[in-house]
């Protein structure tokens, strides 16, 4: 592992998501051993319109809405449409997950969109166990 992937926020995951007409569950990261993890916020790069329907959440394994409980893909309408998320911070904060080593991030579809693949990006940073 690089030192400044370990001592700033860095990208710690791009995966490929072949298709979110599927109800089903895409592991984005697995902290390292001898590390923590805290994430930071992701983004989707949609690689067409997903439709209205579709609900994603991220977390980790077993708990897949600790991080984001709740992704609508109801305005994204086009090709290379970038949606952000993360949690929601006001003025009562929210409560974070450090994730301990072999920990699996988690995005689940938990209600299927249309059949376009996306790209997803996970931002965070480690720590020493």
């Amino acid at each position: 592992m690089p030192p400044l992937q370990e001592k700033c926020l860095a990208l710690l995951s791009k995966t490929e998501l072949t298709s979110l007409a599927v109800e089903s569950e895409r592991t984005l990261y697995t902290v390292p051993v001898g590390k923590t993890c805290i994430l930071a916020f992701g983004w989707i790069k949609f690689a067409g319109d997903p439709g209205d329907a579709g609900v994603l959440t991220v977390g980790q394994n077993g708990a897949e809405t600790d991080f984001v409980a709740t992704i609508n893909t109801d305005n994204i309408s086009a090709a290379l449409s970038v949606a952000p998320f993360g949690p929601i911070f006001n003025a009562t904060p929210p409560e974070l997950i450090e994730y301990v080593a072999g920990e699996l991030i988690i995005l689940d579809v938990a209600t299927a969109a249309n059949a376009v693949t996306a790209t997803c990006y996970l931002f965070g940073f480690l720590d020493d166990a």
